[in-house]
């Protein structure tokens, strides 16, 4: 809890988790040795079991609340919800909806293939480092904009969109090569076609908001309209790019009450599991190398090496004068 300190009040949630489970390092050095699998199964267990308490303690700190402790009665979900959002003069109570959701939303979040957080950790892992490392390391991989803030820029992109009306507009900007906005939430680099994931979180947006009174969500019904439509265009039926999970997250968290910059904190404690699974398997392979990537060079081609005697060099008044002098001879 001190770590926090170190911190100022207007860091980003993301740039503490980095930091915080970077520094369990320093705190379990008796029970890191990756070649133990009972030491590898209670670094798994501590690291899983932490990242709720350090995301919602990332997030209280940015705006001033004092810490709260989990409670053993809790489950995940609902323990993340109660020490993010409780206050100490209340009984704080979850909605039994609103945890299922944030429960499905984690458990959505925990694995996909060989993304590039998950590549981190196992590259980092491969080297034999500590596993608190490694997963600080695929925290920081993830804050990138192009992996884990996908959620956030469909939410910026439905309120830069704004209206039902400018639909059609953007979306034949998307189909412009030379346009530089792009339909976020739609695609995927593995799923061509419609990700699963998407349709569960579909219909978990509708029963959140409906449990918290925003059935009538303005962005909820500009996602569901920009999806018939999107559907329905030949370009993007054609070019596969369906709705992806991303695409209806951020509606549901914000419905929740976590901020913007806490979309991709959730995502690295979902992706944990999948991150500390991956790690383990790769450990307890004996067959496991530390990972080198290879490059093929595609530079300058080969070039005439003149010996450095033979090079020509700046006269000595050039010299004199870059020093400071007057050109004079030295």
């Amino acid at each position: 809890m001190h770590f926090f300190r170190g911190f100022t009040r207007n860091a980003h949630p993301m740039a503490i988790m980095v930091g915080v489970v970077g520094a369990l390092s320093a705190f379990y050095h008796d029970n890191t040795d990756i070649t133990d699998p009972e030491q590898r199964m209670l670094a798994a267990y501590r690291i899983i079991a932490k990242m709720p308490t350090i995301g919602a303690y990332a997030y209280r700190y940015t705006i001033g609340r004092p810490f709260v402790y989990p409670r053993n009665e809790f489950s995940f979900a609902e323990n993340l919800l109660y020490m993010t959002f409780s206050v100490p003069s209340e009984d704080y109570q979850a909605d039994p909806i609103v945890v299922r959701a944030l429960d499905k939303i984690l458990i959505l979040h925990a694995d996909h293939e060989q993304n590039a957080s998950t590549s981190t950790v196992r590259l980092a892992g491969s080297s034999g480092a500590n596993p608190f490392a490694c997963i600080a390391a695929g925290i920081a991989s993830l804050w990138g904009p192009a992996h884990g803030g996908a959620n956030e820029a469909v939410l910026k992109m439905l309120t830069e969109i704004g209206d039902v009306k400018r639909i059609p507009e953007y979306i034949q900007r998307a189909k412009d090569k030379n346009d530089p906005f792009r339909l976020m939430g739609f695609g995927h680099r593995v799923y061509k076609n419609y990700d699963p994931r998407a349709e569960i979180m579909r219909q978990t947006t509708h029963e959140v908001l409906e449990a918290l009174g925003h059935k009538d969500d303005p962005l909820l019904k500009l996602a569901m309209e920009l999806e018939r439509i999107a559907l329905q265009d030949e370009y993007f039926i054609e070019k596969k790019l369906y709705p992806n999970v991303d695409f209806y997250t951020g509606i549901v968290l914000r419905a929740m009450g976590f901020p913007t910059h806490m979309f991709t904190v959730l995502f690295a404690i979902g992706r944990t599991v999948g991150w500390v699974a991956h790690w383990k398997e790769m450990i307890s392979d004996p067959e496991t190398r530390i990972g080198r990537p290879r490059q093929l060079y595609v530079g300058q081609p080969k070039r005439p090496y003149v010996p450095l005697e033979e090079r020509p060099t700046p006269g000595r008044r050039t010299w004199a004068r870059f020093w400071g002098g007057k050109g004079l001879e030295v």
